[in-house]
C-alpha cells in the first residue's frame, strides 16, 4: 500500500510556473509507476504525465508536452510536476496516482492509489 499527498497548487497568472509535489508514504515506492491527472469543473479526469518505476520512460499529454516535466526521486519517495508557461486551460484539480505497472499508462483505471488532489488556478 502507498499513500499519496499532493502539494504545491495555487493561483498563478498566465505564463507563470508552479511545481507540484507528491509525497508517498508506505512501502516499495519504487515499485510503482507514477502519474499526474487533472480534472476541471464539469469535465472528466484527464491524463497529464506519467513515468515508469525507474523514471526512464515518460509519457505526456499533447496539451502539456514541452511545458510540463514529470520527475521522481525514489530515495525521497517523491514525484514532481514542474509546470511552465501555464495557460488558463490548465486550471484544474491535479491528482497524483500510483500503479504497479510495467510501463506508465494514460488510463486512470490502471492506477490503484490516488491522492486527494491540489487545486491549480491560472488567471488571465
Amino acid at each position: 500500500q502507498v499513500q499519496l499527498v499532493e502539494s504545491g497548487g495555487g493561483l498563478v497568472q498566465t505564463g507563470g510556473s508552479l511545481r507540484l509535489s507528491c509525497a508517498a508514504s508506505g512501502r516499495a515506492f519504487s515499485s510503482y509507476a507514477m502519474a499526474w491527472f487533472r480534472q476541471a469543473p464539469g469535465k472528466e479526469r484527464e491524463f497529464v504525465a506519467a513515468l515508469s518505476r525507474s523514471g526512464d520512460i515518460v509519457n505526456y499529454a499533447d496539451s502539456v508536452k514541452g511545458r510540463f516535466t514529470i520527475s521522481r526521486d525514489n530515495a525521497k519517495n517523491t514525484v514532481l510536476l514542474q509546470m511552465n508557461s501555464l495557460k488558463s486551460e490548465d486550471t484544474a484539480v491535479y491528482y497524483c496516482a500510483a500503479g504497479v505497472l510495467p510501463v506508465p499508462s494514460r488510463g486512470p483505471y490502471e492506477y490503484s492509489h490516488w491522492g486527494q488532489g491540489t487545486q491549480v488556478t491560472v488567471s488571465s
